[in-house]
């Protein structure tokens, strides 16, 4: 039977924002088929595994839908995007795609979504938190923050990206390029609330995270030091920032 998969089973799941140009399905490999315009035919051969047993209309299960995707998306950003999307949205759980894609004797990028999918099961929500984890935290023996740490500010819940309770720190990651005035001042009415429960902010971009890692990283060992910490950073690489012994920038 045909199902619909890939951008389109992505479209009804919630996890594409714009919807896509063509109509994908799936159909059972072999299957004489004529391709109606406006539709992309795929063809399989696990399509009885993969295709949704109860939803209306047919369409795959939400963590092969994410991994059909993977094998046609043309950056590995968008492929972990997509694993971190599909986790966020509490539709599906980081071992519901591990044992999806067990089921596939080849997967692109594998490597990079065991990865993915490890960061997904530590609370790690977006492709900007998972860069951070990736780029700045481990590399460079930061301790580990507290991801989507849920607060009440003003009888509302929020979120903050990480948390480092222990010292009092919140790291908020913010990946809009640019945005309208009033998400500006929802995030400063939010690091006001947060400085009132004695909590200092750091808000970071995704050229502070992606292309300045060692910068950051600095930075905020360094706020961690004055509320306590007294570990070491760990140079990332023999162009990195961080120097030996005491972590500071030379």
């Amino acid at each position: 039977m045909a199902t619909l998969s890939h951008h389109t089973a992505a479209e009804l799941y919630g996890l594409l924002a714009t919807p896509a140009p063509m109509i994908h399905v799936t159909v059972p490999s072999g299957s004489p088929v004529t391709r109606p315009n406006g539709v992309v035919v795929h063809y399989s051969g696990r399509l009885g595994q993969s295709r949704h047993p109860m939803l209306t209309p047919p369409r795959t299960r939400i963590e092969d839908t994410v991994l059909d995707l993977i094998e046609v998306s043309p950056s590995l950003d968008q492929a972990v995007s997509l694993v971190l999307r599909a986790s966020a949205s509490r539709r599906t759980q980081p071992e519901r795609i591990l044992a999806a894609m067990q089921r596939r004797a080849r997967m692109p990028r594998r490597a990079a979504l065991l990865q993915a999918l490890g960061a997904a099961g530590n609370g790690t929500h977006s492709l900007l938190e998972f860069r951070y984890v990736t780029l700045v935290e481990r590399p460079h023996a930061l301790p580990p923050g507290r991801r989507q740490n849920p607060v009440r500010r003003g009888g509302r819940s929020q979120y903050q990206d990480l948390s480092y309770d222990d010292y009092a720190l919140v790291v908020e990651l913010d990946g809009r390029e640019a945005h309208p005035e009033w998400y500006r001042w929802a995030d400063i009415r939010r690091d006001n609330a947060t400085a009132a429960t004695g909590q200092v902010t750091l808000r970071y971009g995704w050229g502070d995270v992606t292309e300045r890692p060692c910068q950051t990283a600095l930075e905020i060992a360094a706020t961690l030091r004055e509320r306590g910490w007294t570990g070491a950073l760990r140079r990332c690489s023999a162009a990195c920032l961080v120097r030996w012994p005491t972590g500071q920038r030379a």
